[in-house]
């Protein structure tokens, strides 16, 4: 782990909103992201609804087309390849999906599934290589190769998503992004896949980016956390660091929202309630997009869009004016913040 796999500098996805009587606009789902994903690292995303998280995921694979700014790929300008150097990229580069049901084809056998990103890269030359490539693959994450002539409809939810991992691993990928993989999945069947992805990550040195609105989930998995809102990454940082110091007041409330499996803990810990609604992608507020909400907001943050600063730990970085304006530190007090002179 060390060298850049993945790298987006300025990346913005863009959607254009028509009707509802407001005339048009447009909604800003990735709003200027800069994010490195190192090499062999899991690297969990994570935020509220609709912050842009699968938008970005899918951005990095060019699921969804950038409308700005640059996505690299072990070095390779992703936003310029032609259609032959974008199959090869995505053999690379592999997703797996929310819904374990709806991403598998109904009419599909397990092995046809499996084994069709043999045949679009031409991994295996035979039917028999391809059938022997399948079975390994659904040893690898779990399933009996037996199961290779079932349909989706006769797999639990959590088999269907080792269905879906495996297809992923076909194409013997560098890269997997998993875009809330676990959230349609029971409590006990999310542990078996988490632990699944953390052994195939260490067993095959995958770099995993882990998209998830479950902050224990993605503390457990990931060696760094990126943090989402309002289609900008606002904090980044070893997942010890952003998980048990945050520096951002966004990524406190968050986490001061994760259960404690203590009663005595639960009971005394202390909640931090945002007070309104997320603004909209389609109106986002001027200086820290977060102002709205932010029990800490005070003169620079209406104006000033904060960009990632160092703040805490090393290697954590936070989009918040706490940590100084253009240089200037700032006091903290119960009466408000301040700028020294």
């Amino acid at each position: 782990m060390g060298d850049v796999l993945v790298s987006a500098r300025g990346l913005e996805v863009h959607f254009p909103v028509r009707g509802g009587g407001t005339g048009g606009g447009v909604l800003r789902a990735v709003d200027g992201v800069d994010l490195d994903v190192l090499r062999g690292e899991t690297l969990g995303l994570v935020g509220e609804s609709g912050c842009g998280k699968s938008t970005l995921g899918n951005a990095l694979l060019r699921l969804v087309p950038p409308t700005g700014g640059s996505v690299t790929f072990d070095g390779t300008d992703v936003t310029s390849l032609d259609r032959r150097g974008l199959k090869e990229m995505r053999r690379r580069a592999g997703m797996v999906f929310q819904d374990p049901f709806a991403s598998l084809d109904p009419r599909r056998t397990v092995a046809q599934t499996v084994s069709e990103p043999l045949e679009v890269h031409r991994l295996r030359s035979g039917r028999r290589e391809r059938a022997a490539r399948v079975a390994e693959l659904l040893e690898l994450v779990g399933l009996d190769p037996a199961v290779a002539g079932r349909y989706p409809h006769e797999f639990s939810g959590g088999q269907r998503q080792r269905v879906g991992i495996a297809r992923a691993l076909a194409g013997e990928p560098d890269f997997l992004v998993c875009d809330e993989a676990i959230a349609s999945l029971d409590v006990s069947v999310q542990a078996q896949v988490l632990n699944l992805l953390r052994r195939l990550q260490r067993q095959l040195g995958l770099t995993l980016l882990f998209i998830s609105h479950d902050l224990s989930a993605v503390r457990h998995i990931s060696d760094r956390i990126a943090v989402m809102y309002l289609g900008r990454i606002v904090e980044i940082g070893p997942a010890a660091a952003v998980g048990s110091d945050p520096q951002m007041p966004y990524t406190q409330a968050l986490l001061s929202a994760v259960p404690v499996p203590h009663p005595a803990k639960e009971r005394a810990r202390e909640r931090i309630v945002l007070h309104g609604d997320v603004p909209s992608p389609s109106a986002v507020p001027s200086g820290c997009r977060f102002r709205t909400r932010c029990p800490y907001v005070f003169e620079p943050c209406d104006d000033v869009d904060p960009a990632l600063q160092p703040a805490g730990a090393p290697g954590q970085l936070a989009a918040c004016h706490l940590h100084g304006v253009e240089g200037t530190p700032v006091t903290r007090t119960p009466e408000g913040v301040t700028a020294e002179p």
